[in-house]
């Protein structure tokens, strides 16, 4: 169920936003529980089994690892790396082990007979809620208290708006405010209004940009200008796509109550690809430096050999995180090696006091985090580095075509529109309006959320008329 389907917007969610106000406050956690895991159910029946037995051993494991934290330190070791373990031979088998056995089979063909063909199913979000069970398991390790109510760890990694995309919660965080939270006007407002920002810029532009992305990832003959255009496109479709979520996500925990960490700042805008990584996906990123760039050593260690090392470890793992495909482990790598040449000479920081020469850098960014996305998106190596040599007209293939011409004239609204929605053009407006005084703030805050209103109307015409309602990160 998505949040921008028809059924979670007139059917799912007024009920459940509905009887959450009108039940006592102690009986709150337990209706959230229960409608997250009917959420679930109802996109994953077939794993629901599986997603609970998972929630229950890591709350056991938790209380166990808590118990012997300081009695058993052996006995606790043991737990610790047995949970690990666990977690990740769950995402291993259900992700990647079709691709390792593909691969095996392909590389070793004296295997193959040995080596049996599997066709395992990934269950929905198990990306998602294992990095929540592993982060939660390693800080009760490091120190923090085990949760001892089931039902509200049960709540934490279940919590229906962050469940399926993200973000990826913190339980320090998140057990405040399971108990005395409060939802004032002012929050529920905010809520609704962030909601809306989010679902707009989900179905009026990603599901948009989608259609110019899939015909010029899909096209045999691709011009060159069209396959730049399809990867400008896709570039802002994925992160319509993925901030809409999140940007929905935070509204919904909004209006219950909850406060979750920012997962996008404007990427785009960075002046560095480092900065890029602390912009985009922000809680993933966060969750990776924590959890092992900094076991590894991070940047303290000595050598340079050590910190490429660390450094490459961290953005092979990304990509192998995001899917079981060479093109995920590339774009990994892309990046990653563009932030070990940005750490080893330090260019972000030597141009800092360099305006034009940051401007040109700026540029230079954007270009690299858009090659890095003809990895992502491709299915696979070939399809990849067909786009890539078509981008740089290598292909044998013409400058422009008539899909390039069509897709350049139908859809240039909405490109403008999604240029200036992806760079803080709004934020940085609502800022010098706020400034003016409180009457032109709150004015300014009416008129956009009149505006998010008319174009919300829009967005469920579009969605009452199209089938093509699809969440990039879903698949992750």
């Amino acid at each position: 169920m998505l949040f921008s389907s028809l059924e979670f917007l007139f059917f799912f969610f007024p009920i459940v936003i509905l009887v959450n106000f009108v039940l006592p406050k102690k009986a709150r956690n337990y209706w959230l529980l229960a409608v997250s895991l009917f959420f679930y159910c109802w996109g994953e029946p077939t794993y629901f089994l599986l997603f609970l037995i998972s929630i229950l051993v890591n709350y056991c494991l938790g209380l166990l690892i808590f118990a012997v934290r300081k009695s058993e330190k052996a006995l606790e070791k043991v737990l610790f790396i047995f949970a690990l373990l666990l977690n990740f031979g769950l995402l291993f088998v259900t992700k990647y082990m079709n691709f390792l056995t593909e691969n095996i089979r392909i590389w070793i063909p004296a295997w193959r007979g040995m080596i049996p063909v599997t066709s395992f199913v990934m269950p929905l979000a198990v990306s998602f809620y294992t990095f929540q069970n592993v982060g939660y398991i390693i800080d009760v390790h490091r120190g923090m208290d085990a949760e001892k109510n089931p039902c509200n760890y049960a709540l934490f990694i279940a919590f229906f708006p962050q469940l399926l995309q993200g973000p990826i919660l913190r339980y320090n965080a998140f057990c405040p405010y399971l108990n005395g939270r409060k939802v004032t006007a002012d929050d529920f407002s905010e809520g609704v209004l962030r909601f809306l920002t989010g679902f707009n810029q989900k179905v009026l532009l990603a599901n948009v940009l989608s259609e110019v992305a899939e015909a010029a990832f899909q096209a045999q003959d691709l011009s060159v200008g069209m396959a730049w255009l399809g990867l400008f496109a896709y570039s802002l479709q994925l992160y319509f796509d993925f901030s809409g979520y999140s940007d929905m996500a935070l509204g919904l925990g909004r209006m219950f109550g909850f406060r979750f960490a920012e997962n996008f700042d404007f990427p785009y805008a960075s002046k560095s690809i480092t900065e890029f990584w602390r912009r985009w996906h922000i809680t993933m990123g966060a969750w990776f430096r924590d959890y092992l760039y900094f076991p590894l050593g991070g940047s303290r260690v000595k050598s340079a050999f050590r910190l490429v090392l660390n450094l490459l470890i961290v953005w092979i793992a990304t990509g192998i995180w995001h899917g079981a495909e060479w093109t995920f482990i590339l774009w990994g790598l892309l990046h990653g090696l563009f932030i070990v040449f940005e750490k080893l000479t330090d260019l972000p920081k030597r141009l800092a006091e360099k305006r034009t020469q940051q401007f040109l850098y700026r540029g230079v960014v954007l270009l690299a985090v858009m090659f890095g996305w003809v990895f992502f998106r491709s299915a696979n190596i070939a399809q990849a580095f067909f786009y890539a040599k078509s981008l740089f007209k290598l292909a044998g293939n013409p400058w422009r075509d008539s899909l390039f011409k069509f897709n350049s004239v139908e859809y240039w609204m909405t490109y403008l529109f999604a240029v200036l929605c992806a760079f803080p053009f709004c934020r940085i407006l609502r800022k010098r309006i706020a400034e003016c005084g409180e009457s032109a703030a709150s004015a300014a805050r009416v008129i956009w959320y009149l505006i998010q209103l008319i174009l919300a109307v829009v967005s469920v015409s579009s969605l009452v008329m199209s089938t093509h309602n699809p969440f990039l990160y879903a698949d992750f």
